[in-house]
C-alpha cells in the first residue's frame, strides 16, 4: 500500500498546525503584559536617569519624571544683588549642564537665593537647587507670583540672594 492511502494516526488531521492549549496561550499573554508594564515604568525615554533620589540628609523621596527633558524646561536666573553679572553666570553654568536657561536678568534684591518652580516642575527645581548648592529651604511654588518681569511662562525661576557667591 502507499503512503498516502495509509490512513494517518493521530489527534491532528494532516496538514493542521499546532495549537497551544489555552492555559499556555494566557500564561505567554500574562508574561507579555507584565515585562510590557515593566519596560515602561522603568525606562525613561527622555533621559538617562529616569529617577533623582535627594540626599539622605534632605529627605528620601524618590522623584520620578519620565516625560520632560531638562533641555525642554525654561530657567530664568535673576541677579537678586549688587555683583554684577551673577545671573549671567549662573544660567551659563545651568545652559552648559542642560538646562534651556535664558539670558541673566536683574531681579528684586534678596538676601538669600530662592528657587521658584511653576506646576509640574519640582523636580527641576529641586535639581537646579543642587547644582547651585542651595538648600531645599529655598524651593518654592510661584503660586501665581511674578518676581520677575516677564518671566511668569518660565517653569523655573531663580532669584539669587547675597548667599550665591561670585561666579560673575
Amino acid at each position: 500500500m502507499s503512503e498516502s492511502s495509509q490512513p494517518h494516526h493521530g489527534s491532528n488531521p494532516p496538514g493542521s498546525h499546532y495549537q497551544p492549549a489555552l492555559s499556555v496561550v494566557f500564561i505567554i499573554v500574562v508574561l507579555f503584559v507584565a515585562a510590557a508594564f515593566l519596560m515602561l515604568r522603568y525606562v525613561s525615554p527622555t533621559s538617562t536617569s529616569g529617577t533623582t533620589t535627594l540626599p539622605p540628609s534632605q529627605t528620601t523621596t524618590t522623584i520620578h519624571h519620565h516625560t520632560v527633558a531638562k533641555s525642554s524646561v525654561r530657567v530664568q536666573v535673576a541677579n537678586g544683588t549688587k555683583v554684577p553679572n551673577l545671573a549671567r553666570g549662573y544660567s551659563q553654568e545651568l545652559l552648559t549642564q542642560g538646562w534651556n536657561t535664558l539670558p541673566g536678568v536683574n531681579g528684586p534684591k534678596e538676601k538669600s537665593t530662592i528657587v521658584y518652580f511653576n506646576p509640574g516642575f519640582k523636580w527641576a527645581a529641586i535639581q537646579i537647587a543642587n547644582k547651585i548648592h542651595v538648600g531645599h529651604h529655598a524651593i518654592q511654588a510661584l503660586n501665581g507670583l511674578r518676581p520677575v518681569p516677564g518671566a511668569s511662562s518660565d517653569d523655573v525661576i531663580v532669584i539669587l540672594g547675597n548667599n550665591s557667591g561670585n561666579r560673575g
